[in-house]
């Protein structure tokens, strides 16, 4: 039997690239998912690839920061599925300049994305969680649930040109920490996997022209200069970047029964790397 057979997971930002990784893994190892994308169409092509290789899933699209999202992501989930076992807060992006060229705006989104966000779901999912943990109890039942935090090596050690973007990967693991003390008693395994360069469009080779996405109207530049991930992968002990996939293992990683008894932890996926 699949390890996740019967689990209810939410994973945001699983349109493409690492959480796409991610929501399949979970798929094939059993789990029904709730897909999100910024986009309709890419978590929806998500959800048909779970559904083709014989799994269930769902899409709840749209923006994490959008007021009420998180009300109506946890909601989908129990009322599709019935319950909620794995939350994975995956979505975001970068939005980079040196801090004296960086506007208030530009602090604050990745704030919103990356730690409010995070923060709102868990939020919605607190009362259904202890009412859920509550009945098992009683029953005599010891029923783990998971939290993954998707931080990054900038969270850890910081990154020139990223001042908004690691002060909330960075903060986004004291929240992990301290969700791992609040939620211990419901048997929530709550941890974090901080990134090191993993191979994605937002990490693509700039090549004549830089590439932009759009992110609420805004025109977000993606890419990195060829040198500069030259130099990533000279000082990546593994030779290279990771793959989408290679990443969503490490997800797995805390998704799985075998991490029942490990909570509040970050672990790096990162090919080694050591800032």
């Amino acid at each position: 039997m699949s390890k996740l057979q019967g689990k209810v997971a939410l994973v945001s930002g699983s349109g493409r690239g690492i959480g796409r990784a991610i929501a399949l893994k979970l798929a094939s190892e059993g789990a029904c998912v709730v897909v999100n994308d910024l986009d309709a169409e890419p978590g929806n092509a998500v959800v048909a690839e779970i559904k083709a290789m014989g799994g269930e899933a769902i899409a709840v699209n749209g923006s994490v920061t959008e007021a009420g999202f998180a009300d109506r992501f946890v909601g989908s989930a129990i009322e599709q599925f019935g319950g909620l076992d794995i939350i994975v807060n995956n979505a975001g992006y970068t939005w980079d300049s040196t801090i004296q060229k960086m506007s208030d705006e530009q602090f604050q989104a990745m704030l919103d994305v990356h730690l409010v966000a995070p923060f709102r779901i868990m939020r919605a999912a607190s009362e259904p969680i202890r009412v859920m943990a509550k009945k098992e109890a009683e029953a005599g039942r010891e029923v783990f649930r998971k939290v993954v935090n998707i931080s990054s090596i900038a969270g850890l050690y910081g990154n020139a040109g990223q001042a908004s973007y690691s002060s909330a990967k960075a903060s986004l693991i004291g929240l992990t920490r301290t969700m791992c003390k609040e939620w211990g008693r419901y048997k929530v395994n709550v941890n974090c996997v901080a990134f090191g360069l993993i191979n994605t469009r937002l990490t693509q080779p700039i090549e004549t022209q830089q590439k932009t996405i759009d992110v609420a109207g805004r025109d977000i530049k993606i890419g990195v200069q060829p040198q500069m991930l030259e130099a990533m992968g000279r000082m990546i002990p593994l030779g290279r970047g990771g793959t989408p996939e290679e990443a969503a293992d490490a997800v797995y990683l805390f998704c799985a029964p075998e991490s029942n008894y490990i909570s509040g932890q970050v672990i790096v996926a990162g090919g080694g790397l050591i800032v």
